[in-house]
């Protein structure tokens, strides 16, 4: 099932991240999103559930009456995150396959080079 993942900025300032529901007109499972001073002066992301540090699951909903902006386009590695944290799945991109084309040994044969556990 394809969610309709949407990043939103609430009356209180937070940005927050949800699964769009048309018929309820609410987001559901919310995380926020907090940014983080690093060392080297850039910022870093967290993705916490909106009930930290009460709540460790990314639950709850909020109506779209206390949302002041929905943004139309945010990175998509951030809907993989969001994603992935609220399933304790990880998520592939398309590229990652790719990386394992030489891991049967040369030539994509088993073997090559080590120990084999195919034979």
């Amino acid at each position: 099932m394809a969610y309709d993942i949407r990043l939103v900025k609430l009356i209180t300032g937070d940005l927050a991240l949800g699964k769009w529901e048309e018929s309820e007109h609410k987001i559901k499972d919310i995380a926020v999103i907090q940014t983080m001073p690093t060392q080297s002066g850039g910022v870093q992301m967290m993705l916490l559930p909106f009930g930290y540090p009460f709540e460790n699951e990314i639950t709850g909903e909020i109506s779209m009456d206390h949302v002041i902006y929905v943004y139309k386009t945010f990175p998509d590695e951030l809907k993989t995150k969001y994603m992935e944290a609220s399933s304790n799945l990880t998520l592939s991109s398309p590229g990652d396959l790719q990386r394992l084309k030489n891991m049967g040994g040369p030539g994509g044969a088993p073997g090559g080079k080590g120990i084999s556990l195919i034979k």
